[in-house]
C-alpha cells in the first residue's frame, strides 16, 4: 500500500521530521521567515509529551541546546540569519565539546537586519565555521519540501554519529513554500552516549566541556576533532546530478537556486542545449572530487546563487581552473528567474535568445 501524500509547508515538514526523528527538545526565538516552524514544535511537542520553549532569546536557545545535548538527548534550535549570528558562539561551544545538535537556518535578506525574503548569503557562515576555532558543522541543503523533512531526520542520526552540530541550511521561499511529501516511518536510529551526562552511579563521571587549558592539550583536541572531519568528509557527501552524461555546460546550485536552475535546464535542452546539473546536498563536506572529474569534460560552469558569490568560491577551488566559471546571482532577497538563467546560458554560448515556457 502507498504510503499517504500530505500538503505541508517546508518549516511544517522540518517540525514534524523532528519529531518523527525522537527530537526530546526544541528550544527556539521568533524571527520571520521561521516562525512558522516554532509554532508548529510549540504544539506537536506538547502533544508527544516532550520540552518545548521559547527561549529569551537566539542566546538562550543555542545554550539550552547545550545543555540537554550533554545529557544525551536529541535537541534542536532554529532561527532565520541574524538570529543564527547570535547563536554562532554556542554552535562554536557544541563543536568543541563534541556535542550533536540540530540548527536550522532558514535564510532571509541581509546584512544586518535586512528583510524578510528569501537569500542564500549565508553560505560562508555555515561551511566555513561562522563561530571561532578550526570547527566544521555538516550542512545540509534541501531544495524542496520532501527533503526538508528526510534531510531532517538524516541530521540527527548524522550529529548522533559522528558527535557534531549539524545544520540544515534552507531559505525563506523553500520554508514557507507547500508542497505534497510523504511522512517517514522510519525507526529512530539509535546511538550510544557513554559520554553523555546522564548521572554516575555505578560508572566513573564523565566531563563535557570546551576549556582545556593544560599545555597542549587543546592543540591535541583539535587534531582529533580534524580526523574526525576528515572521516565524514570521506564518508557523507551527497548530490544531485542531472543531465550530465552529454552536457557542455554544467550549472552548479543549490536550495532555491537549484530548482530554477532546473527548469532553465529542461527548458534549454528541449532548445538543443546540452546543459547540465550538479546540486550539492551537504554543502559540507562539499562534492569538490566530483566537480573535478565533471569540469574535465565540460567547456563551461555556471554558479547559481540568491548570494553575490559564496558557493562561488567552492567550485573555484574544486575545478582549479581546469574550465572557466561563471555566476548568475541576486542579493539582499533578490531571487534570480528562469528567464534570467536562461540569458546567462545564451551569452555563454554565445547563441540566440531561448525564450523562457
Amino acid at each position: 500500500m502507498m504510503a499517504a501524500r500530505l500538503l505541508m509547508t517546508g518549516n511544517d515538514a522540518i517540525g514534524e521530521a523532528a519529531v518523527r526523528a525522537g527530537c526530546d527538545a526544541y528550544y527556539g526565538y521568533p524571527i520571520t521567515p521561521q516562525n512558522e516552524l516554532t509554532a508548529y514544535m510549540a504544539r506537536r511537542m506538547v502533544e508527544v509529551g516532550r520540552v518545548f520553549i521559547q527561549a529569551e532569546s537566539e542566546i538562550s536557545a543555542v545554550n539550552m541546546v547545550f545543555g540537554t545535548a550533554a545529557a544525551g538527548k536529541r535537541a534542536m534550535t532554529s532561527s532565520s540569519s541574524p538570529g543564527i549570528s547570535l547563536k554562532q558562539e554556542g554552535i562554536s561551544y557544541l563543536a568543541g565539546a563534541e556535542l550533536p545538535a540540530v540548527i536550522v537556518n532558514v535564510q532571509r535578506g541581509g546584512p544586518g537586519l535586512g528583510n524578510i525574503s528569501p537569500a542564500q548569503g549565508d553560505y560562508f557562515q555555515a561551511v566555513k565555521g561562522g563561530g571561532h576555532g578550526d570547527y566544521h558543522m555538516i550542512v545540509l541543503a534541501p531544495d524542496s519540501v520532501q527533503e526538508m523533512h528526510d534531510l531532517t531526520i538524516q541530521a540527527f542520526d548524522l550529529a548522533d554519529r559522528y558527535r557534531c552540530p549539524t545544520m540544515i541550511l534552507t531559505d525563506g521561499r523553500l520554508g514557507q513554500m507547500m508542497e505534497p511529501l510523504v511522512l517517514s516511518e522510519t525507526k529512530v536510529s539509535a546511538h550510544a552516549k557513554p559520554w553523555a551526562l546522564t548521572g554516575a552511579a555505578g560508572r566513573p563521571p564523565n566531563c563535557i566541556r570546551s576549556l582545556l587549558l593544560a599545555d597542549g592539550e587543546l592543540e591535541a583536541h583539535n587534531i582529533k576533532l580534524q580526523a574526525k572531519y576528515r572521516d565524514i568528509a570521506n564518508a557523507e557527501i551527497r548530490w544531485e546530478e542531472r543531465w550530465t552524461d552529454d552536457c557542455e555546460v554544467l550549472m552548479v546550485a543549490y536550495g532555491t537556486s537549484a530548482r530554477i536552475a532546473k527548469g532553465a535546464i529542461e527548458t534549454a535542452r528541449i532548445n538543443g542545449a546540452k546543459v547540465g546539473l550538479l546540486r550539492p546536498v551537504t554543502l559540507w563536506p562539499f562534492p569538490s572530487a566530483r566537480l573535478a572529474q565533471l569540469a574535465a569534460k565540460v567547456k563551461s560552469i555556471l554558479v547559481v546563487e540568491m548570494s553575490s558569490g559564496q558557493m562561488l568560491e567552492d567550485v573555484r577551488l574544486a575545478v582549479e581552473g581546469r574550465v572557466p566559471v561563471s555566476f548568475e546571482g541576486r542579493m539582499g532577497g533578490g531571487v534570480p528567474t528562469e528567464h534570467d538563467v536562461l540569458l546567462r546560458l545564451r551569452e555563454l554560448r554565445a547563441e540566440p535568445a531561448i525564450a523562457a515556457s
